[in-house]
């Protein structure tokens, strides 16, 4: 019995994965929820696991190639025949199996075959000077801008389109086929050119989209931040019993708890298609994370269940694994805020790019000494400053100003609210 194989559609908006490495070949027995392949999203590299154990019948897309969510890219031979095989290279597939069916035809159940992991098949589009490759979430796009496809160049594999292919000046109807998306920059002697690719040209890709979609407004205040020093310092051997390293990242994550549920905007996304607010119950913070390949976003799930130093081992059990490209699919998925730190080199203020469909994202900049006005004293105090960026269309300054207030209240107290409980 034959198991295909598709490339899982993990949500967020994601339509489409580049296969990075393949971690089996042709031929080798696989255990269920072994370790297949790695496969490039917008957010990171993640681990596909073998649903099924057999043994690797035939890879389907070789490594470097992007396509689309639910396009098969591996088939396993599972059953008894899988048992007895020796481990050599798949031979060709039987001429009794049956044909793959056209992109956008239903999925059809056949005798021998087992139901495929996924859900749909690649989107390709014909026209009259041939098929356009490009993925749902490009076709979208290009409607939405009055683009058609078919006079587009696509760079991608293979010819495909992309978003970057896109021109955003409105409709090339006109324009004929082959048309660059943008005019080339000229070179000068001495120049170097880097190919923007992977995880850099998905991250491209996703803010645009952010800044094109969403109303951005940011709104900054300053914090002190002396007392969560204080609290800190007072925890530190405790922090490195456990092997935790305590950051005042984990104390803006654990802060963001209640105030998240006094201002629920905060915690929404906006469905564009019904045109509704979707408050989102759960508290599940995504974590902006820097790469060697770029950015990316863990999420840390259902934060007020965890005490503060639960948060920190959970901050840091993440990083390391974004930073090795470990991370699993369910630690990318399901955030409903996200936290962006610029650590110790953090500046005064930044814009931060909302992590659409979300509708905030909050900065936090540098914890430094400056002098401070306390009791008609100037004395030296820690400061940092906080900057949230809102989408305008859900939520209103007002609620914005008085939802970081909130957050900033806590931090300059965090003994009132940090119980034995809390810090764990």
């Amino acid at each position: 019995m034959i198991f295909e194989v598709r490339l899982p559609d993990i949500g967020e908006g994601i339509a489409e994965g580049e296969v990075v490495r393949w971690l089996v070949s042709a031929g080798d027995a696989v255990k269920d929820d072994q370790p297949m392949v790695e496969v490039m999203t917008d957010k990171a590299t993640v681990e596909i696991p073998s649903p099924r154990t057999g043994r690797i019948a035939e890879i389907r897309v070789p490594a470097g190639q992007t396509v689309p969510v639910g396009t098969v890219i591996v088939t396993i031979e599972v059953g008894a025949a899988a048992a007895t095989a020796t481990a050599t290279p798949a031979a060709p597939q039987a001429a009794t199996e049956s044909p793959v069916a056209p992109a956008g035809a239903p999925a059809v159940s056949t005798p021998g075959r087992t139901p495929a992991y996924g859900s749909f098949p690649p989107d390709f589009g014909t026209t009259s000077a041939g098929p356009v490759h490009a993925t749902p979430a490009v076709r979208a796009l290009a409607r939405q801008l009055g683009v058609r496809l078919e006079t587009v160049r696509g760079t991608g594999p293979h010819g495909r389109v992309l978003k970057l292919d896109l021109p955003r000046g409105g409709s090339v109807a006109a324009a004929p086929a082959g048309t660059p998306a943008a005019a080339p920059i000229a070179s000068a002697p001495g120049d170097t050119r880097l190919p923007v690719r992977g995880l850099r040209r998905r991250i491209a890709e996703r803010m645009r989209h952010s800044l094109d979609t969403a109303a951005h407004f940011t709104f900054v205040a300053e914090c002190d931040m002396t007392e969560v020093v204080r609290h800190r310092d007072s925890l530190k051997e405790r922090a490195i019993q456990r092997g935790t390293s305590l950051t005042y990242l984990a104390y803006v994550l654990k802060a963001l708890e209640r105030p998240l549920r006094d201002f629920p905007l905060l915690n929404s996304s906006l469905d564009e298609s019904s045109h509704e607010i979707v408050l989102r119950k759960a508290l599940n913070l995504g974590v902006a994370t820097a790469t060697g390949e770029g950015l990316t976003v863990p999420v840390i799930k259902h934060i007020e269940r965890l005490p503060l130093l639960g948060v920190a081992a959970e901050l840091q059990r993440l990083a390391a694994a974004a930073r090795a490209n470990t991370l699993k699919l369910e630690e990318l998925q399901g955030g409903t805020f996200t936290v962006t730190s610029t650590g110790a080199r953090g500046g005064l203020l930044a814009t931060p790019i909302i992590h659409h469909p979300q509708v905030a994202i909050l900065g936090v900049h540098e914890v430094k000494q400056k002098p401070a006005v306390v009791d008609d004293q100037v004395v030296a105090r820690h400061m940092t400053n906080l900057s949230l960026s809102l989408d305008h269309r859900v939520v209103d300054g007002s609620v914005g100003a008085d939802f970081l207030y909130a957050v900033i209240a806590r931090l300059e107290d965090p003994s009132a609210w940090l119980t034995e409980a809390e810090i764990g």
